[in-house]
């Protein structure tokens, strides 16, 4: 999968270093993945959420910071659109981000 854009993961790791490691493993993962559909995404990542309106929530560092994606499996890209604490990702609607 083509992920736009790494620099927004980088951003919110110098933020947040303990992100870092977590951050770039699922980076890696994604970057590899050949992925058709979200029921592929669920193989790996068993606890991502698929919350409509073709985004996915993916939980890092056991659940203490968010990332949501927007996808198009079609043309192998996902769309970085949050990436987050968890209390930041309560404030927001995954759904329009």
């Amino acid at each position: 999968m083509r992920i736009i854009a790494k620099s927004t993961l980088r951003f919110f790791w110098e933020q947040h270093p303990d992100a870092e490691i977590p951050l770039k493993t699922w980076y890696k993962i994604v970057e590899k993945a050949t992925w058709k559909d979200s029921n592929d995404v669920k193989r790996d990542f068993a606890s991502v959420s698929v919350v409509g309106n073709n985004r996915l929530v993916f939980n890092i560092k056991g659940n203490k910071y968010k990332i949501i994606v927007f996808t198009m499996f079609k043309y192998h890209k996902f769309f970085i659109r949050f990436v987050g604490t968890h209390s930041q990702y309560d404030k927001i609607d995954a759904t329009t981000i």
